[in-house]
């Protein structure tokens, strides 16, 4: 970034390490400095919740609201029905209307929590490109927008490329997302003025696409950000576990869970992370993360109390630091500790060890169980597991048990009525 911006919001997304590249950096410095500008980021509702990857650009949104702007949350109501083949090796299953509503749902829980919705000048603004979408003639979008756009052009772009150098399908179906994606802000730019498109790097294409049509059928000056695509120090795509993804809603994935996720951040992410996914000062998230030896782990501890009273409130963190301290440096049970309630009647005939770690969520299938029992990473109440077939009845479970896979991943077991 040559150009030294002078807003408070972009010169926060450079000294946090949230800036990747902007269409006009200077134009759009000019345009925050002016006054309240409206932005959006678009959310496809694939799933009942969002999960760690999305969390950047929830922090984006954010801090773009602290600095007096206007935050638009667009929930994909109409783009899921089509999907979104950026830089994905398949297309996306495709869901129904009341599939489609739900996760909207669930998905609407995570934003109340990071963004003010209010009717105030940077009043966050919740909307449904299915508003717009859904009622389009095809023959006429087809002369009035779809003309605007070079095919030509859209097979350079880098997300569509490396499909087709894959040389896996591209529906048409979803060669047609761009193009709603680019009258998507049009729309809202026709509707709440939005002057601005933020996203991830994979989304650069689309942005552009937008932009480009904004001014050739609304002659309108607009923007288009994106942020950087993060993989941890290790290379694993951020918000991905042993376990699956990293949930937002608890009902999903405990607060625990997710507090144990930060919690187990590799060292040389700590700083970076606390710059990303907190508000402490940038000074601090540095200090913090050039620590070194068991210092390191104080700060993760920062890191993960923090994250985690965003998303699930300062309560929650307080009772996963007080569980994860009970159950590693007491070796005991933790009130918060995620739990496998069976009934009597489900051990009836009895449960093998490795059933137990599959329905804990401690293995994914009876061959991960059976593999981490062989190879010594499986632990109940503290002692090794050393035979995945052994039986656990009723009795066994007189008081509860808890399951450890590895070092760091635990579950309790407990009978339902114990």
């Amino acid at each position: 970034m040559t150009y030294r911006p002078k807003s408070d919001f972009l010169n926060i997304l450079q000294a946090r390490g949230f800036f990747d590249n902007c269409t006009d950096l200077q134009g759009l410095d000019e345009a925050l400095i002016k006054g309240v500008v409206p932005a959006y980021i678009g959310y496809d509702a694939t799933a009942k919740s969002l999960h760690v990857g999305h969390l950047l650009n929830i922090m984006v949104l954010r801090w773009f609201q602290k600095c007096g702007h206007k935050p638009i949350t667009l929930m994909g109501g109409g783009t899921t029905k089509v999907g979104d083949p950026s830089f994905r090796s398949d297309e996306r299953p495709l869901l129904d209307g009341a599939a489609i509503a739900a996760n909207i749902a669930g998905m609407q829980q995570v934003f109340a929590k990071y963004l003010s919705y209010d009717d105030s000048a940077a009043g966050a603004v919740m909307l449904n490109n299915a508003e717009w979408l859904d009622g389009l003639n095809y023959l006429d979008f087809l002369r009035d927008v779809g003309r605007h756009f070079s095919v030509n052009r859209m097979l350079s772009f880098e997300s569509v490329k490396s499909r087709l150098d894959r040389e896996q399908s591209l529906s048409f179906l979803e060669f047609n997302y761009m193009i709603l994606q680019a009258y998507d802000f049009v729309e809202i730019f026709r509707r709440h003025g939005c002057l601005l498109q933020m996203g991830g790097s994979d989304q650069w294409g689309n942005i552009v696409n937008g932009i480009d049509l904004a001014r050739r059928i609304a002659d309108a000056e607009i923007f288009g950000l994106t942020t950087p695509l993060l993989t941890t120090s290790d290379g694993r795509k951020m918000g991905k576990s042993q376990g699956g993804a990293i949930w937002l809603n608890a009902d999903m994935l405990s607060p625990y869970e997710f507090w144990q996720f930060w919690r187990n951040t590799t060292d040389a992410d700590v700083g970076r992370f606390l710059k990303l996914y907190t508000e402490l000062p940038v000074e601090e998230c540095d200090r913090l993360g050039a620590l070194e030896g068991s210092d390191i782990n104080a700060a993760k501890v920062i890191l993960a109390n923090e994250v985690t009273t965003l998303c699930h409130g300062a309560d929650a963190a307080a009772t996963a630091e007080a569980t994860a301290r009970d159950v590693f440096e007491k070796g005991g049970l933790g009130d918060d500790l995620p739990t496998l309630t069976l009934s009597a009647a489900e051990l009836a005939d009895g449960m093998s060890m490795a059933q137990l770690f599959v329905r804990s969520g401690l293995a994914k299938s009876g061959k991960d169980a059976k593999r981490l029992i062989l190879e010594g990473g499986a632990r109940a109440n503290d002692a090794l597991v050393t035979d995945a077939g052994q039986m656990i009845s009723a009795a066994d479970l007189a008081q509860p048990v808890k399951l450890t896979a590895g070092k760091k991943r635990h579950a309790q077991v407990v009978l339902a009525g114990a």
